[in-house]
């Protein structure tokens, strides 16, 4: 018999077994994905801004969509139902964070808490976080500093030229201010320190928020020694060491020994945690800088970045701002200040927070990495895949949201939707394991200044500028900005 006579019985024999033992391969079910181009994927998809690049690819391929990022695959969730798997259902399964240069670098190894990777370590210093530093008495016990600060926020604007105020400026200095003091024991502010503190502070956030191409091709990872990014890196990581240092020492020669007692802020907890062995592991000198780090990363850029944006959209929108000043006016009559114990009383205010956080997302996409492989809303998903949640994409759902890209706090007054990670709608700092420690601490910061704000003063645009022409372009970053700073007339309430 010919061999070419056999050709067609083997090919037959070959296509009924893999119709009956498919491979692995044809097995995996993949989320949808756009055309890519060879060695950069899908890079040329993202544009200037993300989040808005990623919002409109989802609209067209669905809310769990798969990019490729160089040579890294790269899951793009982009609903609530595909949020809630990741973070709540499947939480273990994507408890890991993307390891980058940058923020190893910065943070010590990582050794913080935002960017370190799943694991022991990870889980040690996060507790430290929740019972040490962040859980409710010790929020309650920095009451004093907050509102010490956002009156002298209050003092700055009455003390400005002509009335018209930079709130960008001023709400940067504000959380800035307190979370020195609350992270440091004191502000640094004044000076030459103030200045370089400041000027340092600020490329610090910077550099969190830069692409670093290396991340994701490897092969390219030199160009960053040629446009001085490493170098960049390696000064801005130098110097902040070496202000820690500085600090811990200026703590360690006024101790406290009772860590309880009002006064005491992260750095003295911290060290004593250390010296009494309460976290069960060996809390090394790294940790507790890059733990202190965190507070900066996490607590100034998106709280004033949040103040900034409800701002905005108050003055977008006068009559949502007199019914949130009227309201604030209204539950303090007879009252010469605005304290915390108010804000439990203005249902209004704490909508109108909800709702920027809606609209402006301050982190718009939150990194996980799968641990193992998993199968969500029926994909399979590789171990070792990158995981965008898309908060910013989510809040304006039209499936979720009547009307999502208007400012309507009063959407937020019949409903229990919070954002302390609980309702998947609505997760601007993220939920599950690696939800934001911080939620509370912020929340107060951010409702008693907007309170404050709006008991003593009347706010507009300057130059007789209309709501409807004030822009909302976005800065590029790791936390979404005003482009321009935000500046408005002050009225001092008469």
């Amino acid at each position: 018999m010919s061999v070419f006579a056999v050709i067609p019985f083997f090919l037959f024999l070959f296509f009924i077994l893999r119709s009956h033992f498919p491979s692995s391969k044809t097995k995996k079910k993949l989320p949808p994905s756009p055309s890519k181009l060879p060695l950069i994927g899908h890079f040329h998809k993202l544009g200037l801004q993300p989040h808005r690049s990623l919002q409109k690819l989802s609209n067209e391929h669905g809310p769990m969509m798969m990019l490729q990022f160089g040579s890294v695959p790269v899951l793009i969730a982009s609903s609530a139902e595909a949020a809630s798997e990741i973070m709540k259902t499947q939480d273990l399964s994507f408890a890991n964070k993307p390891i980058s240069a940058i923020p190893s670098k910065l943070f010590f190894g990582p050794k913080d808490v935002a960017f370190t990777p799943y694991g022991d370590y990870w889980r040690n210093a996060r507790s430290i976080c929740m019972l040490q530093l962040l859980n409710n008495k010790r929020v309650q016990s920095f009451r004093k500093i907050r509102e010490e600060e956002t009156s002298l926020l209050l003092q700055r604007i009455r003390e400005s030229p002509n009335r018209e105020v930079d709130l960008t400026e001023l709400f940067v200095s504000m959380t800035n201010d307190i979370v020195c003091r609350v992270a440091l024991g004191r502000k640094y502010c004044d000076g030459e320190e103030g200045r370089k503190f400041k000027s340092l502070l600020l490329e610090f956030v910077e550099l969190l928020g830069v692409f670093n191409i290396g991340d994701y091709m490897t092969w390219l990872a030199w160009m960053n020694r040629f446009n001085g990014l490493n170098a960049k890196v390696d000064k801005v990581a130098k110097e902040f060491d070496a202000f820690l240092e500085g600090v811990i020492e200026e703590h360690r020669g006024n101790k406290k020994s009772d860590t309880e007692a009002e006064g005491a802020d992260f750095v003295d907890i911290l060290l004593q945690v250390q010296k009494e062995n309460k976290a069960g592991f060996q809390v090394e000198m790294d940790a507790i800088k890059a733990i202190i780090m965190d507070m900066f990363a996490a607590g100034t850029d998106t709280t004033s970045t949040l103040l900034e944006w409800t701002m905005n959209e108050l003055l977008r929108n006068p009559k949502t701002l007199n019914k949130l000043r009227d309201e604030v006016r209204q539950v303090t009559q007879g009252k010469t200040e605005v304290t915390e114990d108010d804000l439990e009383k203005m249902p209004y205010l704490r909508a109108a927070v909800k709702e920027s956080s809606r609209l402006h997302s301050p982190v718009p996409l939150l990194p996980r990495k799968a641990i193992r492989d998993a199968k969500v809303l029926g994909y399979d998903i590789a171990a070792g895949t990158q995981v965008l949640v898309c908060p910013w994409a989510i809040s304006r759902d039209p499936n979720l949201w009547e009307n999502p890209e208007e400012f309507q706090p009063e959407r937020f007054l019949d409903t229990c939707i919070d954002y302390k990670g609980l309702h998947f709608e609505l997760i601007p700092f993220g939920a599950g394991r690696r939800g934001c420690p911080g939620i509370t601490f912020a929340k107060f910061v951010n409702e008693l200044a907007l309170a404050r704000l709006m008991f003593h003063f009347d706010f507009s645009l300057p130059n007789g500028a209309k709501p409807e022409d004030l822009d909302v372009d976005e800065a590029a970053g790791i936390t979404v900005r005003r482009k321009f700073p935000l500046l408005a007339v002050a009225t001092p309430r008469s």
